[in-house]
């Protein structure tokens, strides 16, 4: 007579083993792909230079275009008492030190006292009618509160830092991330030491790279 347990001699040892690999495969690889897609949040987290504005032509235009560079992003008006020293200002800066290297970058907004009350068109031709300005400029917006423009809400968010009048300025770095921002009061010509030597950094790595 057959001993009922010797019948468990004759199954595979490692049939128990075995049975777990599936699992063990499908958790590995759900784990990979987990990583893989935690990888890809973490590489796409947005900087300024990852949003779309719409310029002063009307056109959608990818903020991508400027990164490699130093921008200062300022939202101006066409008749606030800091106008004219600004608009001078700021075009005389980026005749020094731009385009190649750096850009400012101006957004018209109406939400402070109404001193931009003009269409786009008309903006665009008093800045450079009255001031020459060779800078890129770009269609009137929010730039404060909930109906301000997601460019503008990463800036403040970056910075802690609200526009709560025209002219105010931040300094974004060549990889996209704010460096500093400056109120109405500040004139470009106290914070241009600041833009010249993000831009003289740029200059320097390059020459590295020749």
């Amino acid at each position: 007579m057959l001993d009922p347990e010797g019948s468990v001699e004759h199954q595979p040892a490692s049939s128990f083993p075995k049975v777990l690999l599936i699992p063990l495969a499908m958790l590995l690889a759900i784990a990979t792909l987990l990583l893989l897609a935690f990888s890809a949040t973490r590489q796409k987290e947005p900087d300024f230079y990852t949003f779309k504005v719409v310029n002063i032509r009307g056109k959608l235009v990818s903020l991508e275009k400027y990164r490699g560079s130093v921008s200062l992003v300022v939202n101006v008006a066409s008749e606030c008492g800091y106008t004219d020293s600004h608009y001078k200002a700021l075009q005389q800066l980026q005749r020094d030190l731009g385009p190649y290297h750096f850009n400012v970058l101006a957004f018209p907004c109406n939400q402070f006292g109404q001193q931009e009350p003009d269409t786009d068109r008309e903006i665009e031709s008093f800045a450079r009618k009255t001031y020459g300005a060779s800078f890129p400029m770009f269609s009137k917006i929010t730039v404060s509160g909930a109906g301000a423009i997601p460019a503008f809400k990463y800036l403040i968010e970056s910075t802690g830092e609200e526009p709560t009048w025209n002219f105010w300025k931040y300094l974004v770095d060549p990889n996209g991330k704010v460096v500093k921002t400056w109120d109405s009061t500040v004139s470009v010509e106290e914070i241009r030491p600041h833009v010249t030597e993000l831009v003289r950094k740029i200059i320097l790595k390059k020459k590295d790279e020749l």
